[in-house]
């Protein structure tokens, strides 16, 4: 399987706190790669370094053989580099349809437009019914089909997404993890932060678990399951070792 995209070596700090650590990783076309780990840990930070609202300090971002590393924002959206990022972001002043048009910005076929509108309003019913009413209308759960909605109008070849089950009530986070497999079906490639490990690891073909912007394992869900490694992970060795006072 060739790969997406490639991480070698990456770094990102914050000041002088160190958020990732020469870190790399691959994602193949037509995969779902589940990124775990504890709060702190560094998986925002990657997001945001391979969809370039953070600025690494070494290393190198490649995303369909082509060097992104230093590439702004919309040239990276223009690839077909999409984040979802974490807490949604839905515009609630603006209506529904209005929200998933946000994804359009860099697009210049309105017919296209026109028809991934129907496409969305078609695989999300409860949008379709309230499109001209303010976002604000729209549950927690629904607010997220709209931010996935909104990044698939930018017709993504890598959606990232983060944390997407955060807050959503069970039921929810079944259908989004049903979404989740069908887009990938479709031909998606899925980059997934998310803290239900369960769903996660059910969903994904590969998994990695990071610690302390570190990648300390990697490999098949279930072997990344049934390792011990990953309890440590989200328990924070580095928080055990720790002289206490």
């Amino acid at each position: 399987m060739s790969a997406l995209l490639d991480i070698a070596g990456l770094s990102v700090s914050y000041g002088h706190v160190s958020a990732l650590q020469d870190l790399s990783l691959s994602v193949g076309e037509g995969e779902i790669v589940a990124l775990l780990g504890a709060n702190g840990a560094g998986k925002t930070s990657l997001l945001g370094a391979v969809a370039g609202v953070v600025r690494p300090r070494r290393g190198r971002v490649t995303f369909a053989g082509t060097d992104i590393t230093a590439a702004p924002v919309p040239a990276r959206l223009a690839r077909g580099l999409v984040l979802v990022p974490e807490g949604r972001r839905i515009l609630v002043s603006l209506t529904i349809e209005e929200n998933l048009l946000v994804g359009a910005h860099l697009r210049r076929d309105p017919e296209g437009v026109r028809r991934d509108l129907s496409g969305i309003y078609e695989r999300f019913p409860n949008l379709a019914r309230r499109r001209h009413m303010a976002a604000s209308c729209l549950s927690g759960g629904e607010q997220q089909m709209l931010a996935i909605g909104r990044a698939m109008v930018a017709r993504p070849r890598l959606l990232m997404l983060d944390e997407p089950s955060l807050g959503l009530s069970p039921l929810f986070i079944g259908h989004l993890f049903e979404l989740i497999r069908e887009l990938n079906r479709d031909g998606l490639t899925i980059l997934l932060v998310e803290q239900n490990t369960g769903q996660a690891l059910a969903a994904a073909h590969r998994a990695a678990v990071l610690e302390l912007g570190r990648i300390v394992m990697a490999g098949a869900p279930a072997a990344v399951a049934s390792d011990p490694r990953l309890a440590e992970a989200y328990l924070g060795r580095a928080a055990e070792a720790a002289p206490l006072h």
